[in-house]
């Protein structure tokens, strides 16, 4: 089983589809969207194999 889709990616793999993951095994985020902060959680999402979005992120700068 691949930890994520970077994994899956190396491997050649193009047709994976990771677990769909409840939002309740990660947690949200109030980073601004397009801020280096966001980029950074949502790179860390990946590389543990989490899904990008989680319903309850900062979506708005209004926020």
């Amino acid at each position: 089983m691949h930890r994520s889709i970077l994994d899956a990616i190396k491997e050649g793999l193009w047709d994976y589809e990771p677990e769909e993951i409840d939002d309740s095994q990660f947690d949200s985020t109030r980073a601004m969207p397009g801020t280096d902060e966001k980029l950074e959680i949502l790179a860390d999402r990946v590389e543990r194999g989490l899904p990008l979005w989680h319903s309850s992120d900062r979506t708005d700068y209004d926020e």
